[in-house]
């Protein structure tokens, strides 16, 4: 596994657990379609969130929010209505967040921030 993917797993696993933490309700992960891939998908009380994370270990080249492209967000909501499609007994109402999160050098959580219903 080659380094940026074992610090994107890294960051699923963190945004998951501060999901959960939140009282979220974990559905699905990593889920693939055309378009790409679902990090994390959760139920929000009567709302399903699709989670984009973004992990950096540095911010030496932005932000991990500052990736988040309005193409990406198309992508996104395009592969969500295709999980939304393959998964028709869940809720209607759907939205994006973005997990932002930065690690220090010893890989622990320096920072995570959490944008709800991001649109762009």
């Amino acid at each position: 596994m080659t380094y940026q993917k074992r610090i994107g797993r890294l960051g699923e696993a963190l945004a998951s657990e501060y999901l959960k933490g939140l009282g979220y309700q974990f559905l699905d992960q990593n889920y693939h379609t055309r378009y790409g891939e679902l990090d994390l998908v959760f139920l929000d009380e009567d709302s399903i969130v699709f989670a984009e994370v973004k992990t950096r270990t540095s911010s030496a080249f932005g932000s991990p929010e500052s990736s988040i492209t309005t193409a990406k967000i198309e992508h996104i909501q395009d592969a969500a209505l295709l999980w939304l499609q393959d998964h028709p007994d869940t809720q209607d109402d759907w939205r994006i967040d973005v997990i932002a999160i930065l690690l220090d050098s010893k890989g622990n959580p320096k920072d995570i921030q959490h944008f709800i219903n991001v649109n762009l």
